[in-house]
């Protein structure tokens, strides 16, 4: 991809310095997979470093490590760090753990103890990956989750923070906060309207900036992307672009003292009224030039192939890189069973078309070496390696699936093309975006009783394939498959019942 105008706006030295053309994917490693995944292993700054050399002479261009949650995962002295309240000489039900469901207290003490006994040797794992980084050429960046609501069922869980436990009257639905259940997690977040909780998150940002000399600083604000008291986000939006300002601010010292440029970035949600109506908005962050790279995403439930790249083009201007996030999961809709994972070739269809209506970058979230990762993991190297261009991508197979938006404001309609029922003879139509030509085209369904009586790809008739073996990730049932003409950007398909049913599935897969 040529390096455009909008990505020399502020661009570190270190960015410049690297071949645009090789390098158009940003991977955020979050804040415990490597602590758990490299337990027990002998440690060394070497070993350590080392982590960051898979993604040398790959297609990453930032590397985005996440080091804190409602706890860090290094010595902070503003946070507690996740090891507050251990003891490495107590068994598993210690107090720190004793909440914790006893099959997963082991997990959870790996985390704690591979973190704690860094610390003890005066070892910080981040100030060696940004060095790492910056020798492979790669950028380094801090990623801060700015709401971190993992494990908020349980009140007492290891990972919670003393400030969240000792004041609930700061939470976001504090009238539905108490007791050890609660509606929904995000009740529990914290309520940033609240002067003090601005201030608490803004002092870890200022212990970033002491501590690492890093290429940008990410506000990742959908973990878990609710901030404000239901009904309040608009006016919790100026709290934020206030919120925003100060940091930018504060980059702008470090950068005198640094002596280069540090980028400021923000995780938003994936469709622009949807952010703005939880306070998040980052076209206006970005058109006031207050964050440089702007990554807009679903949370966690699905991938979501239909991001609206070109909008967001529009409201945010030309001064931002427009970074398009991934997730880890694929779900035709919200109540889809069973769990769905992506493989080399549905990243390759969502990266295809997202790149083709003008995103700057892809963006990995939950797509790393080990434990949370693709299931084709074999694959891992190559989606490195092609999944951030379009000249990279050509000629290889991919998939376009029917997905949704996983994120919405409260009372906010949530649409989705899936699950549809039909009556006999009744016509639907479903859309999709499938980027540069796709030759050899095939068109899949999953049925549930329904028969189609007709199929047409934009307008064009579709025959019939039998015994075409299923793919993964794919329903348990099977697809009927359909071979279809090329197609290039938007594909509608237009189907009529033969007999009532549903479908559960819709996708276009091809070469």
């Amino acid at each position: 991809m040529t390096l455009r105008r909008r990505d020399l706006f502020a661009m570190p030295a270190a960015v410049l310095a690297a071949p645009a053309a090789a390098t158009s994917l940003s991977l955020n490693e979050d804040n415990s997979h490597w602590f758990f995944t490299r337990a027990g292993q002998p440690v060394t700054e070497e070993s350590v470093a080392s982590f960051v050399d898979q993604y040398a002479g790959t297609q990453v261009r930032e590397l985005l490590l996440s080091a804190n949650s409602q706890r860090t995962s290094f010595a902070s002295k503003v946070w507690d760090p996740i090891w507050k309240g251990y003891d490495p000489s107590a068994p598993d039900d210690q107090p720190l753990f004793r909440s914790t469901a006893p099959e997963a207290r082991a997990g959870g003490r790996k985390w704690v103890h591979t973190a704690w006994s860094l610390a003890q040797r005066g070892i910080d794992p981040y100030r060696l990956w940004i060095a790492r980084a910056r020798r492979h050429r790669l950028s380094p960046w801090i990623s801060m989750r700015m709401n971190d609501l993992h494990n908020v069922d349980d009140p007492d869980s290891f990972m919670h923070s003393g400030f969240w436990r000792a004041h609930p009257e700061y939470r976001r639905v504090p009238w539905r906060s108490t007791g050890r259940h609660t509606v929904d997690w995000r009740d529990r977040a914290f309520d940033f309207s609240h002067a003090a909780v601005r201030d608490y998150h803004f002092r870890l940002i200022e212990e970033y900036c002491e501590r690492y000399d890093f290429d940008g600083l990410e506000l990742d604000w959908m973990r878990f992307g609710f901030h404000f008291r239901p009904g309040r986000e608009l006016e919790g939006g100026a709290l934020l672009t206030g919120f925003v300002r100060r940091a930018r601010a504060l980059l702008d010292q470090w950068q005198k003292r640094r002596g280069h440029s540090i980028l400021l970035g923000a995780r938003v949600p994936s469709r622009p009224q949807t952010a703005i109506s939880l306070g998040l908005d980052g076209a206006l962050w970005a058109r006031l030039g207050l964050v440089q790279f702007l990554t807009i995403t679903p949370f966690w439930a699905s991938i979501e192939t239909d991001l609206p790249v070109e909008l967001w083009r529009r409201l945010a201007g030309d001064r931002v890189i427009l970074s398009a996030g991934l997730e880890l999961l694929l779900r035709p809709y919200h109540s889809y069973s069973p769990l769905q994972f992506n493989t080399l070739e549905t990243v390759r269809g969502a990266a295809a078309s997202l790149l083709s209506r003008g995103a700057d970058r892809i963006y990995l979230f939950n797509y790393m070496d080990s434990q949370t990762a693709m299931p084709d993991l074999e694959n891992y190297p190559a989606l490195l390696r092609e999944c951030g261009r379009l000249d990279t991508l050509a000629g290889k197979p991919r998939r376009h699936v029917v997905t949704y938006s996983d994120t919405w404001a409260p009372g906010e309609p949530a649409a989705s093309q899936l699950p549809r029922t039909l009556a006999a003879n009744e016509w639907a139509s479903f859309r999709l975006h499938c980027g540069p030509r796709l030759g050899d085209a095939k068109l899949r369904l999953e049925l549930e009783d329904c028969e189609i009586a007709e199929i047409r790809l934009n307008g064009e008739m579709c025959r019939p394939i039998q015994g075409e073996a299923a793919p993964r990730p794919g329903p348990a049932r099977g697809f009927h498959s359909w071979q279809a003409p090329p197609v290039e950007g938007v594909a509608v398909i237009d189907l009529q019942a033969a007999r009532p049913g549903r479908i559960h599935w819709v996708e276009i897969a091809g070469v």
